[in-house]
């Protein structure tokens, strides 16, 4: 018989197996809110992997609104067939976690199927506060945070985040068929989005990366509020992956323009000691990158 023991072992595998960056930072936390912050990671995770690792968007669509038909059967009480579903269910009763950002989160995970290139950063900011944001106001919400200022702090961290993994992936993402920088940016700093596409990298994408790095660096420094707002768990776990974060970013600027050619993948001892420095200082103020 399936029980929410196993159903929360499950969630820890998908994270195990993930590779993802939010892994260590985790451990961090005490057992429950551990358990329900990879059960959060999981949803998320499963919800991507329909959308990247499905070749036929109709198929991905499809298997998309199914997932979330589940989820809204299992909120309203129905027992969900899903062991991920179920751990996530018990979680978002157990700390109140309002439903509105689960369905933000697959609104933007199905953008993806929709949209290839954004035009303006605005644009793009409303895909990363629903891919990203709406995680981290879910994710505070196990962790335990006070006062209205904590929700801006958490809009900003996913904002600092999102956009660091943006700056992070674009070969990667290329090859999927997605842009993420906007093409007003493309345009601001003389080169264009089919350059990138045929890998004609020229002084243009100095000043693109260089436009990002500053982007993602005043999100940074939003989100430096959150630190204060959350409970000594959550600022522990926010701290870490903080300095995780901070590692990518510092990774992408010493790399420059190569950012559009290869994954930029710093060392993990390397990303460890930003994590760790972080927490033992509480510095949680954005790196100045020259």
């Amino acid at each position: 018989m399936n029980t929410l023991t196993t159903d929360y072992a499950l969630c820890a595998e998908v994270l195990c197996g993930s590779g993802s960056s939010f892994a260590w930072p985790i451990r961090l936390l005490p057992f429950q809110k551990r358990q329900s912050t990879t059960a959060l990671y999981a949803f998320c995770r499963r919800a991507d992997d329909i959308v990247d690792d499905t070749h036929d968007p109709l198929a991905a669509r499809v298997a998309l609104e199914g997932f979330e038909q589940s989820l809204a059967a299992g909120l309203a009480g129905c027992r969900s067939e899903d062991p991920v579903l179920r751990a996530l269910v018990d979680t978002v009763r157990r700390y109140a976690i309002p439903p509105a950002l689960l369905y933000d989160i697959l609104a933007g995970v199905r953008m993806d199927l929709d949209q290839q290139t954004y035009a303006t950063f605005a644009d793009l900011e409303e895909y990363c506060r629903r891919v990203a944001s709406a995680v981290g106001l879910a994710a505070i919400h196990i962790w335990g945070f006070r006062g209205a200022e904590a929700l801006p702090a958490a809009h900003a961290c996913g904002l600092a985040f999102q956009l660091t993994n943006i700056l992070r992936d674009i070969p990667e993402d290329l090859r999927r068929g997605r842009i993420y920088l906007p093409e007003e940016d493309f345009q601001a700093c003389g080169c264009t989005s089919d350059d990138l596409r045929s890998g004609q990298i020229h002084a243009g994408f100095f000043r693109l990366a260089a436009a990002g790095l500053a982007r993602a660096e005043g999100f940074y420094k939003q989100s430096q509020a959150l630190d204060k707002a959350l409970s000594t768990d959550g600022r522990l776990v926010f701290r870490a992956m903080y300095g995780v974060y901070r590692s990518l970013l510092a990774a992408v600027a010493r790399a420059g323009p190569a950012i559009f050619t290869t994954r930029i993948r710093p060392s993990r001892p390397v990303v460890i000691a930003s994590a760790v420095a972080t927490i033992l200082t509480g510095t949680v103020r954005p790196r100045v990158f020259r």
